[in-house]
């Protein structure tokens, strides 16, 4: 007797179709054979299942079994098709007959106990069901909360594999979970405690994160310790607009194949903030691994990535930022397969200006000799520094801001401020995949980027001083445009383009 289950395989943040097929025949040896290019994990799968089947009060009679999971060139991983493999299992034993099985993708780990436990990637999976026109999905709990968040597709929730069972027989009726609940469950609750009103005095770095995040723009971070960039960087989360739906989905999709949604970390209606410690390795920044999975760049996704003590990263994570910047995804090639990961994401940068942090503070001496510091600055690269749009100063506060009462703008009113911009850069961006103004093409800037001669020279000759490469000169238009929407002007003015080239200015002053 032959069965066919549906379940699926991820690759990167996608799903593939797996069969799980289940023969038994009652001649030769009872035991069981599992092909098909699985993992250690699933291969252990055979004897969870069998000691679930045994406690959940079914029997598995002496035959030979195979079960194999098509196709087979394709590498299978992880705990996901232990419920699926059961319910065949029980099948071709005579212990349960399914009507229209099939039309079902079926995922889950399964306990001794037989009670089924979360698995990774069940928004791709629902994904997957929906395209191949599947009636639903049969998932353990907490992920068919996960993948309810798919619109389109029916998602019931399995705690066991009796209750499976007699829902596939038709002894059991279940509600399926609806998207709208499911995203009222992910919403956390919002937190009160970071807030943009709570950074004291810094007004010029206050304006540089709000251009930055109005544009999607690449920040660097420069000053003394202490002085407030860690506490920036993270509130710049509370002032980004809110993510659409498109985007929230494709956010946690990419955390949920990395496994992050099943220590709770489902969130709904906020954008992610990634800070990997400056000991992160190459594959743990870009991703990648025996089967390629997402790294902090595509955990980043529509979010920040903060690196806090920019030189200190190894040169060479730094470096393979450099395409993803670019491009907004990463393609990693492994022996298993070839996976192309997004990781449009906004990064944000802090350093020192020398190794013991103090040069140029008036309250402080500097300890670092010139070749120290020269040293110590060339650790990041011209190109990886062309990449970031606005480098910015952040001077250590007085001890008279730091006991002043006034309290700066919250992040509710900075954030109305960049949806505003956002919204103008939306409609300006109709019909095309860029969003801000920081992914404009080079088509995108001679359009909508346009100045003046006049200003045309006033940029020539600050390029030709601070001597920027090509790249900075887009960049500069792209910043100075979005200082424009912030402004809710139509063409870029005087303005706008002095402002975007003085967040270049410290190119010359501490790189070259």
């Amino acid at each position: 007797m032959l069965v066919s289950l549906l379940s699926a395989a991820l690759r990167g943040v996608e799903a593939d179709a797996v069969h799980v097929e289940v023969n038994a025949v009652p001649t030769g040896e009872p035991k069981i054979h599992l092909v098909g290019l699985p993992d250690a994990a699933v291969k252990e799968s055979c004897d969870r299942v069998f000691t679930a089947v045994r406690n959940c009060g079914f029997y598995l009679g002496n035959k030979r079994t195979t079960i194999n999971l098509a196709p087979g060139h394709v590498r299978k991983e992880g705990p996901i098709y232990d419920l699926p493999i059961a319910l065949g299992m029980l099948c071709v034993h005579e212990q349960a007959q399914f009507h229209e099985a099939g039309d079902w993708l079926i995922a889950g780990e399964l306990s001794l106990s037989g009670a089924t436990r979360p698995i990774r990637g069940a928004l791709a999976m629902a994904r997957l069901a929906r395209r191949l026109g599947k009636r639903g999905l049969l998932l353990p709990p907490v992920s068919a909360d996960e993948a309810a968040l798919v619109e389109g597709i029916e998602v019931f929730p399995i705690a066991s594999l009796d209750q499976a069972v007699r829902f596939l027989k038709g002894e059991l009726t279940l509600q399926p979970l609806t998207s709208t609940a499911a995203r009222q469950r992910a919403r956390p609750a919002a937190d009160a405690a970071i807030d943009f009103a709570e950074i004291k005095g810094q007004p010029a770095l206050r304006r540089a994160v709000e251009v930055a995040v109005a544009g999607s723009h690449n920040l660097l971070m420069i000053g003394p310790p202490g002085s407030g960039k860690s506490m920036v960087a993270k509130r710049i989360p509370t002032v980004m607009p809110a993510p659409t739906l498109d985007e929230q989905l494709e956010i946690l999709s990419i955390h949920s194949a990395a496994g992050r949604t099943l220590q709770g970390e489902l969130s709904w209606g906020i954008r992610p903030f990634r800070g990997p410690h400056h000991t992160i390795s190459d594959v743990g920044l870009l991703g990648g691994g025996t089967i390629p999975g997402p790294g902090e760049i595509s955990l980043a996704h529509h979010g920040v990535l903060f690196l806090d003590e920019l030189p200190e990263f190894k040169r060479s994570a730094l470096e393979v930022l450099r395409q993803p910047l670019e491009d907004g995804d990463v393609t990693i090639s492994r022996s298993a397969g070839k996976v192309t990961l997004p990781c449009a994401f906004m990064l944000v940068a802090a350093m020192n200006p020398c190794p013991c942090g103090y040069l140029g503070d008036q309250r402080h001496e500097c300890r670092c000799s010139p070749t120290q510091v020269q040293r110590y600055r060339a650790r990041i690269s011209g190109p990886l520094l062309d990449r970031i749009d606005i480098h910015i100063d952040a001077p250590a506060l007085s001890l008279t801001e730091l006991r002043g009462e006034q309290v700066g703008e919250s992040s509710a009113t900075i954030r109305a401020r960049t949806e505003h911009a956002r919204q103008r850069q939306q409609a300006r961006f109709t019909g095309t995949t860029v969003t801000a103004n920081a992914r404009m093409t080079h088509g995108q800037i001679r359009k909508h980027c346009v100045i003046d001669a006049t200003l045309g020279d006033l940029l020539q000759q600050a390029m030709e001083q601070l001597s920027l490469s090509a790249r900075a000169y887009d960049r500069i238009l792209k910043v100075a445009r979005t200082i424009a929407d912030l402004a809710d002007a139509e063409h870029i003015a005087a303005p706008h383009l002095l402002e975007a080239i003085q967040y270049r200015s410290l190119d010359r002053n501490l790189f070259y």
